[in-house]
């Protein structure tokens, strides 16, 4: 593998619509769509379209949701031999609501979503760290510090989505997983609540003091801030007819770490992975719309930018 992933992976309900319903107020929908979905292992699908060797370490139940979520992993090639099989429901199954007016979205999650986790003992260290890269989006703590740790005695990197956070803090666990990483990807408020600096690009260069080389904080439509000990840069989102952000986010990942491993200076990785998130929410779900190589290149070409 080039890169292994230890995440979630669930099977999304895309409900797309105007406004959303309340007892008294049911409402006409736009659009209805399945997907497969989670953050690594959305992440992961974009990398192995793009041309990455990729496997996934999660869970899947014992029915039809959980085949059709690793039906989803392999049709983009993603290697699920390593996925846990826990003998109950699938309980990563998500309902996504997304506004068909601005592509945002809400998810609903089962109240077991969290149940039956990855665990450290589950875990296979010879599969992790053949890998060149090891991404982790922050679920299953214990397991993925324990793959990090592995990854670093290995002088492998690793790569963690911060996602985003409106908690004004994060766990001791949170933060040593942080200073295992080499890439740190995440929103502005996950570098606020780990820096505890207000300001986004003062939290940028002080998220690097923790452990990560290179720092990325993602805006959603205002782009991204790249952050080294060399410097700093900005790189704009593309404009496209937004229908739906659902792994948006997820998408840049992958398109990043295959910049990466395609050893790629990081201004060139950020404008392609800005691309494949861009084309990403022209399509209902987080894995409808993710684009092969060509089509990337042909995106940027007709918007004068030549790879």
């Amino acid at each position: 593998m080039d890169i292994v992933g230890i995440g979630l992976c669930t099977f999304d309900i895309l409900i797309h619509a105007s406004e959303l319903p309340d007892w008294d107020h049911p409402i006409r929908l736009e659009d209805v769509a399945f997907d497969g979905g989670g953050p690594c292992s959305t992440a992961l699908c974009a990398a192995s379209r793009l041309g990455a060797k990729t496997g996934l370490i999660s869970t899947a139940g014992n029915d039809w949701f959980a085949v059709q979520k690793l039906k989803s992993l392999i049709s983009f090639g993603v290697d699920v031999s390593h996925v846990l099989y826990r003998d109950r429901k699938e309980n990563q199954v998500v309902s996504v609501n997304v506004d068909s007016k601005s592509g945002h979205r809400i998810f609903n999650t089962r109240t077991d979503f969290y149940d039956a986790p990855v665990t450290p003992e589950e875990l296979d260290r010879e599969y992790i760290t053949e890998a060149e890269f090891l991404l982790l989006d922050g679920h299953y703590l214990e397991a993925s510090i324990t793959a990090a740790r592995w990854m670093q005695e290995a002088g492998k990197r690793v790569m963690l989505d911060g996602g985003a956070t409106t908690a004004p803090s994060l766990s001791d666990e949170k933060i040593e997983l942080v200073r295992l990483t080499d890439v740190l990807i995440c929103g502005d408020g996950f570098a606020q609540a780990l820096t505890d600096e207000s300001d986004l690009h003062a939290a940028g260069k002080a998220a690097l003091a923790f452990g990560p080389r290179i720092v990325v904080i993602t805006q959603g439509e205002n782009g991204s801030d790249c952050f080294t000990v060399d410097g700093t840069f900005h790189t704009p989102a593309f404009e496209v007819d937004m229908v739906d952000t659902t792994g948006a986010g997820d998408v840049f990942h992958g398109a990043f770490l295959f910049g990466m491993l395609s050893g790629w200076d990081l201004k060139r990785t950020c404008v392609f992975a800005s691309a494949v998130s861009a084309i990403e929410c022209t399509f209902l779900g987080g894995r409808s719309g993710i684009p092969s190589f060509d089509q990337v290149c042909d995106f940027l070409d007709q918007r004068g930018i030549d790879l």
